[in-house]
């Protein structure tokens, strides 16, 4: 079920007031209902994966019990091991096993030996990776005894479950959330309020910039050898924005529809454009997976306390595997490996931690010296996406290749005069509002504060989106 469908539209209404209004006193049907309400909105897609989600539930959380229980250290680490390895199990199944096969039989052909191999058609499950980080996160804090495992089973159904982050995240912390499904929910107006802000400024995301960049994305990354490298470099401009508002417009829109329940989601994304630099973008972009990296794998490798060599090793590792993760495609992984190139100087030089508050914090416009700094690291991130967007890495050194050759200066042969406005006011509108929440959060100062800015921004939003809105796109990171 898309965020962006009429079903979506139909669906939400609907639980909203059986939640509020059939159960408001009554805690566990509440979570029932959450538990019920997601699994019809995750079988709206395949109802035959539910039982992944089901099957990864009832592990987990048996196996969070069972570490209740047992003080010593081999069956501790025993019964971790298990939900590791059931969990990566079924995600490197469906994800992995025909890239590592093909991978594998490609291997052997470049030494002169055939191998004859058949590879599966295998349906990747939307969401595995999420929610598969998701039940992780729960066992390793029970494990590290961060963590009380939970005794209420439909409390951690819904905490694995729960529909508007569940496809696409933010990959919540046990940590986080499940202590939110213990307690009584109380309907806060003013949350409410911002919630529908927040997922009216998600769907302006998904419909008005993703949507629209993709039809010019699509087009010329489909056919490369025919433009001239302006043209190329504009492509690789609108897959920049397209994967932005097309993310980060799931996560507004999952973050504030939790919002109108009750529930506090992790922010997602912090306005990452505006960087300055590119240890900076990654504490901006895809905060809960990035934190996620950090946290389990990153800090236990080493991290940061520990030589050069091993420190190298570590980034390498960190964005490798974060590349792995979005994909089984080379691709990926080429993708992570250049934005490690890219952090790498800084995280040497010690200077990777420079740049924590929002640029030209307080100010309207930034200095010159900003200026130059997100200037480049933003056009350092759209040569990454290349990469990204690619269908294999051949194609995206030919790509950028074809970028930097004599016509890179020449007129583009595609410029969408009204996509590129409506990129300009939506860039500007980000900015005035990069030190809140989302693009169209009020608290504080701001011109939004003003009654009838505000609902004039609303109305012209809506109109934006129902006037200039591309054709329907799945999301993007449904994929991963």
């Amino acid at each position: 079920m898309l965020f962006n469908s009429v079903d979506f539209a139909i669906f939400l209404p609907l639980v909203f007031f059986l939640y509020w209004f059939v159960f408001p006193k009554k805690l566990k049907l509440q979570n029932l209902l959450i538990v019920l309400a997601s699994y019809v909105f995750y079988g709206w897609w395949d109802w035959r994966f539910l039982s992944l989600i089901a099957f990864s539930t009832i592990v987990d959380y048996s196996i969070g019990r069972a570490l209740a229980r047992e003080n010593g250290l081999n069956k501790r680490n025993m019964l971790l091991w298990t939900s590791i390895l059931v969990n990566l199990g079924f995600l490197g199944f469906f994800k992995y096993y025909n890239f590592f096969l093909d991978s594998f039989t490609s291997a052997f052909s470049f030494f002169g030996q055939e191998i004859s191999a058949h590879s599966l058609n295998i349906i990747l499950p939307v969401g595995i990776s999420f929610y598969t980080f998701q039940t992780l996160s729960y066992t390793i804090d029970v494990y590290r005894k961060q963590l009380e495992p939970t005794r209420d089973f439909i409390a951690f159904s819904a905490f694995v479950c729960f529909f508007p982050q569940l496809v696409a995240g933010p990959i919540e912390r046990a940590s986080h959330l499940l202590p939110q499904f213990y307690k009584k929910r109380v309907f806060d107006y003013s949350k409410a309020v911002d919630g529908m802000r927040q997922i009216l400024w998600g769907l302006l995301k998904k419909i008005v910039i993703a949507d629209n960049c993709a039809e010019y994305a699509n087009e010329i990354f489909n056919n490369s050898g025919e433009y001239s490298g302006s043209t190329l470099l504009l492509g690789a401009f609108f897959f920049t924005f397209q994967i932005y508002g097309d993310f980060s417009g799931y996560s507004d829109i999952a973050i504030g529809t939790s919002r109108l329940f009750g529930f506090d989601l992790m922010k997602n994304f912090a306005f990452p454009y505006f960087s300055r630099d590119i240890a900076e973008f990654w504490r901006r972009w895809h905060i809960s997976l990035s934190t996620w990296f950090r946290d389990y794998l990153y800090i236990p490798l080493g991290g940061s306390r520990c030589g050069t060599w091993m420190k190298i090793r570590n980034i390498f590792i960190i964005f490798l595997v974060s590349g792995f993760w979005h994909g089984a495609n080379w691709t990926f992984l080429a993708w992570g490996a250049l934005n490690a190139i890219y952090f790498l100087p800084l995280m040497i030089s010690g200077k990777n931690r420079l740049n924590i508050d929002a640029a030209a914090k307080g100010k309207i416009l930034p200095s010159f010296k900003e200026i130059f700094q997100i200037g480049s690291t933003f056009f350092l991130t759209v040569l990454a996406w290349v990469f990204f967007r690619a269908e294999n890495v051949a194609d995206a050194l030919r790509y950028l290749i074809n970028i930097f050759d004599t016509t890179l200066f020449s007129q583009p042969q595609i410029f969408p005069t009204t996509l590129m406005t409506l990129l300009a006011l939506f860039v500007i509108t980000e900015w005035l509002q990069r030190e809140k929440n989302h693009g169209l959060e009020i608290y504080g100062n701001g011109l939004l504060k003003h009654r009838p800015i505000r609902w004039g921004a609303y109305i012209g939003i809506i109109t934006i989106i129902f006037s200039f809105g591309g054709s329907q796109q799945e999301f993007i990171y449904f994929q991963f």
